[in-house]
This record gives structure tokens, sequence and C-alpha cells, in this order.
């Protein structure tokens, strides 16, 4: 059975994604969370770190498991009840569990922005979303109605996006944000964009959408985000010579 030393895959991942470069939401704790015994011979890759993937990992038969929202993004204690469980889990099964927000969302090859664009045929690409010190989405200039846009998107993510349309019916400057930067679409604008593509938003984003003359489509904070982990797997085991695995657990937001 391929084996890999676990050690060697997180230095590999840290190095790729710059994670000590970047600035991330408080708790979001990027890299190596949990460790197992040194050693992985399957990768698991989801969107979310829980009780319900890391089952799922185990099943699956994997000794690592890669996320974009990790285990920490507040206090987590106490370990009691379902984190009892999980943390059980995690231990008795010699599973490790690796965690790239923001420096996964931002990465120009793997990243969710840059597979989300390329699957909608977003070309020349350039750096867009200045946050937390740095770009982490990426804009396009083209000329696209927003009819085509949205078939893109349905089939890029398996859904109809909600569009706001604040906007014009042809976007030619479009910029994505994938996850939960609705609320943050003041920044999209002030950057020139008047098409904006993201995952979710609040309520009062629609008066703001028109207001600021902003198109925006919300494609779901899940399905914009499984880009990514999926892409970082994959380039791990073609690295590394590992089987990987895609764990598709759907929140519907």
């Amino acid at each position: 059975m391929p084996k890999m030393l676990l050690p060697t895959l997180v230095t590999h991942c840290d190095r790729l994604l710059r994670t000590a470069e970047f600035r991330d939401w408080d708790g979001a704790a990027n890299g190596l969370q949990v460790e197992n015994d040194g050693t992985v011979t399957r990768i698991a890759a989801a969107v979310d770190a829980s009780l319900a993937t890391v089952k799922l990992a185990i099943a699956a038969g994997a000794d690592l498991l890669i996320v974009h929202h990790g285990l920490f993004w507040g206090p987590s204690h106490p370990w009691t009840g379902p984190r009892r469980e999980l943390l059980r889990c995690l231990l008795e099964n010699n599973l490790a569990v690796y965690s790239s927000h923001l420096p996964l969302d931002a990465h120009p090859q793997l990243g969710n922005n840059a597979r989300l664009c390329a699957a909608l045929g977003l070309r020349r690409t350039k750096p867009f979303f200045f946050e937390k010190g740095q770009f982490i989405g990426l804009q396009s200039t083209t000329r696209l109605s927003r009819i085509e846009l949205t078939t893109r998107l349905a089939k890029a993510l398996g859904a109809t996006p909600k569009l706001l349309p604040g906007g014009g019916e042809i976007c030619r400057r479009i910029g994505v944000v994938t996850g939960g930067a609705g609320g943050s679409m003041k920044i999209a604008a002030g950057e020139g964009v008047d098409t904006f593509i993201t995952g979710e938003g609040p309520h009062w984003t629609y008066a703001l959408a028109e207001d600021l003359g902003l198109n925006v489509f919300y494609g779901g904070h899940y399905a914009t985000e499984t880009f990514g982990v999926k892409a970082l797997a994959e380039h791990l085991a073609a690295k590394f010579k590992v089987p990987w695995v895609f764990l598709d657990h759907p929140t519907g937001l």
C-alpha cells in the first residue's frame, strides 16, 4: 500500500499554500489541526470538518482529512456530547485533519476562486477583493449576458444560483469570491466590477446591490467551496502517489 509521511505532506501543503503569510479570520487555525501516527495512505477531502464528515472519512478508509472549514472557529470547549464523539472518532481511527481557509481561497491554481473561474470559462483573471491584507478573489473582463452567466454557474455548481439583478443585462467585469462574501459587496463594487459572484449574503444585500448598481450571484456557500479541497487533494494524490476521495456532505446553504 502506498504510504506518505504526514510531516512531509504537511510541509509541502504549507509551502504550496503560503500558509504562514496569510492573515485569516480569528480561529481559522490554518494548517495541521489534528495529527495521526505520522503516515498517510488515503486522503479524504471535504468542505467542512464535522462529526458527519469525520465519520465519512473513516468509512472511506482515510487517515488524512483535508477541509476548507476546520474544527476551530472560536472557543471549542467543553468536549462533551457530539464534540467528545468527534474527538473519540479522530483518535481511535488515526485520522489527521488539515485545514486551509483563505490560503486555499486565494491560491492561483488550486484555489476555490481560480477553479470556479476556470469552470465558468473566465480567462485572463486578475487579483480582486482586498481583505485581511491580501487579495483573496479574482476578476475577469468579458462580455456575458446575465442569462448566459446564470447557465454557466448552474452547470458548474449543480444548482441554479440566486441573482440579485442590481446591474445591467450584460456583465462586463466579473469578480469572484467564493463563500460568504455577500455582506462585503461594497468592496467588490469599490474595485470596479459590475457583477459579483459569491456564495451567500444577508437579506439586506438585495437593496444594497440595487443601490450599488451591481449584479450579484449567490451560488451557495458550500457549492462554491467544493473546488479547492478537491484540487488540493488531487494534487497531493498525484505528487505522493496515494489515493483520494471527495466526501460530499452538502448543507444546502
